[in-house]
């Protein structure tokens, strides 16, 4: 099994560096596993003190649970993968199994600042991409998927997202094996870390 780590900063293109790295892969060979389905679940706490958590710091994350999983990954066994939901702040009652795969793939803007996950990662990838840039995608995906007005989109990035990608996310780049500019519109970056993931598969007999 081969461990994959993509982090990078809101907004930079994490997902799409995913989606085309898994869309170039054999089908079947590669799941995905998002840091976002492990924020601790929030129900404790009212709806409007839900809206204010910093989904930005690593205390957001439920670490040990995702450490868990991807050691239980590469053990050959099977996980329950928690749901979680932006729009409530809460993780749904129900699971997602996931079944081990060739190619694990960890996906999240903080997953490169634990240091135990990171040393289960065989290959670690940092996108990279111009806060200016970044913002107008958080602005869209927040109001589209989020329900989130524009003023608050941008109160919620002075306040948090920015200084926590700068406290947290922007040093984990020294930690990447392979930095990837513009985020998903790099062909070639995306190309060259799909080429080393296919590599390493085929000296371990893996395809």
């Amino acid at each position: 099994m081969l461990v994959v780590g993509i982090a990078g900063g809101t907004g930079s293109g994490k997902t799409t560096v995913v989606n085309r790295i898994v869309s170039l892969l054999p089908p079947g060979e590669v799941v995905v596993i998002p840091q976002d389905s492990y924020y601790y679940d929030n129900s404790d706490l009212p709806l409007e003190e839900r809206q204010e958590i910093n989904f930005d710091h690593p205390s957001s994350i439920e670490f040990e649970l995702l450490i868990d999983h991807v050691r239980k990954l590469k053990e050959g066994l099977p996980i329950e993968q928690p749901i979680y939901s932006y729009l409530t702040c809460t993780r749904a009652t129900e699971t997602f199994t996931i079944t081990p795969r060739h190619v694990v793939i960890i996906e999240g803007i903080l997953v490169l600042t634990n240091p135990e996950l990171r040393d289960l990662m065989d290959v670690k990838v940092y996108v990279d991409a111009d806060p200016d840039d970044r913002l107008a995608r958080v602005i869209l995906r927040d109001i589209v998927e989020r329900g989130r007005s524009v003023n608050r989109v941008l109160e919620r990035y002075e306040k948090t997202v920015k200084p926590m990608h700068l406290q947290f996310i922007e040093p984990t780049k020294r930690y990447a094996d392979i930095i990837i500019p513009q985020g998903g519109n790099n062909s070639v970056a995306i190309s060259i870390v799909t080429s080393l993931i296919e590599k390493t598969l085929r000296t371990h007999g893996l395809a």
